[in-house]
């Protein structure tokens, strides 16, 4: 029985190269090769006090990352609880999907004004449509320096993809992420939040005040 279950825990990456290269010289299972090799870099101290010292290393280092982390989310939650002077609501709908589309935009700034956009945004999916809302609502921001803003979405698609990091992001949404992100370097202090659709209401009803006006210039006698 192997009274050292952890070793290729506690073996450097140098370490595991060498025991590759010694169990294919010497017909060893990797085990036993990755054994010797930290025999031979424990010395005269011995395996079992090589084993106890590195464990005990990256128990320490374990303890520090953790620390780091839980400070870490501790500053950001201090950071996110701070209100923001600027306050704003997106939303885009498709009709159908994919089909038409309007987006909606709600901005309110610290002196209580408020910005609305209900437009027309060209055709394509609701993800589209979401994305189309949200460069609106930046690009907006970015024309009254909104610099301390927090944005509502209802779109988890969107959000995540803004705010996720790039090895996830969606590449059909590729052109739309680039654009939101490059707004949102222009304003500093900004936090995008997702929202369930029902604490969404007013840029939700913008975007369809925006395809009911498509709908009514579509009846229209030319």
């Amino acid at each position: 029985m192997n009274e050292f279950p952890d070793l290729d825990r506690i073996a450097y990456k140098a370490e595991r190269a060498a025991s590759r290269r010694l169990a294919l010289a010497e017909g060893l299972s990797a085990g036993q090769a990755l054994r010797r090799t930290l025999e031979l870099a424990a010395g005269a101290a011995g395996l079992a006090a090589l084993v106890e010292l590195r464990t005990g290393l990256l128990a320490a280092q374990a303890a520090r990352d953790a620390a780091r982390a839980s400070a870490k989310a501790a500053a950001s939650a201090k950071r996110d609880a701070r209100p923001t002077a600027w306050r704003a609501w997106f939303d885009g709908s498709a009709r159908p999907n994919p089909g038409r589309c309007g987006i909606g935009v709600r901005i309110e700034g610290p002196e209580g004004d408020v910005i609305e956009l209900a437009q027309p945004a060209g055709h394509g999916n609701s993800s589209e449509a979401e994305y189309r809302a949200l460069i609106a609502l930046l690009e907006t921001a970015v024309a009254h320096g909104a610099h301390s803003l927090t944005v509502h979405g209802d779109s988890r698609v969107v959000i995540d993809d803004v705010t996720g990091p790039d090895l996830y992001a969606a590449p059909a949404l590729a052109g739309y992420r680039a654009r939101a992100l490059a707004l949102l370097v222009e304003l500093p202090d900004v936090r995008l939040r997702w929202v369930p659709r029902h604490k969404n209401t007013g840029a939700d009803a913008l975007s369809q005040r925006a395809l009911i006006s498509l709908d009514s210039n579509a009846s229209t006698p030319s």
